[in-house]
């Protein structure tokens, strides 16, 4: 049986064609990105450490954090009036934090602010998010050396259950719902593709 040979121009031709559709998925993720960062506002927990007390303070604050927001911003309808709200509350939602570690027993101090930090691609339950620049309500407890939890505090997508009239309000659509929710392999191949894409943005700037 003869081996088989591949021309190196045909090799090229399928590169450039796999290059071509990646970077036209990338943009057509990061498009769909930058549609949804201007809807929403990330809520961003980091633990003190990924020790098993520490996660556990962690869920705490969280669910504390969690229930003072959605109350704070019951009604609001874009995530600009959200945004100005919370920034607004910043020290009363450090002050539930703080309390909250302190009546778990631990003495660590808390940090609360609202900023534009870049995620990558992430997944909670049936919720997706593709990467990107989103703004923020982060909540870092001590050192801020363990892992993570991250919903959407608005809308309330961190709720169990989520209102369709609730959505329209806040000015999620359908559409942007459905490409929040959506865990298929084809959406998380499309926002893997925004991460690689990102990355050599990065790469090429660096080498100016």
């Amino acid at each position: 049986m003869k081996n088989l040979h591949i021309p190196w121009k045909f090799l090229r031709q399928i590169l450039a064609l796999f290059c071509a559709a990646l970077v036209s998925t990338a943009l057509w993720a990061e498009a769909e990105q930058t549609q949804l960062a201007d809807k929403i506002i990330r809520l961003h927990v980091i633990a003190n450490s990924d020790s098993q007390a520490d996660q556990a303070l962690k869920l705490q604050v969280r669910d504390q954090v969690l229930a003072q927001a959605d109350t704070l911003l019951s009604g609001r309808e874009s995530a600009q009036q959200a945004a100005e709200i919370l920034r607004d509350n910043l020290t009363p939602l450090a002050e539930t934090a703080a309390r909250t570690v302190s009546q778990a027993g631990f003495s660590y101090q808390v940090q609360v602010s609202l900023e534009d930090t870049w995620f990558p691609t992430r997944q909670y339950g049936d919720l997706s998010l593709p990467a990107g620049q989103y703004q923020a309500l982060r909540v870092v407890i001590g050192q801020g050396e363990g892992k993570n939890w991250w919903c959407v505090v608005f809308p309330s997508l961190c709720l169990p259950a989520v209102s369709e009239q609730a959505l329209q309000t806040a000015g999620l659509t359908g559409q942007d719902y459905a490409l929040l929710t959506e865990s298929s392999q084809p959406y998380v191949i499309k926002f893997k593709a925004l991460e690689w894409w990102g990355s050599c943005r990065s790469w090429l700037a660096s080498r100016r």
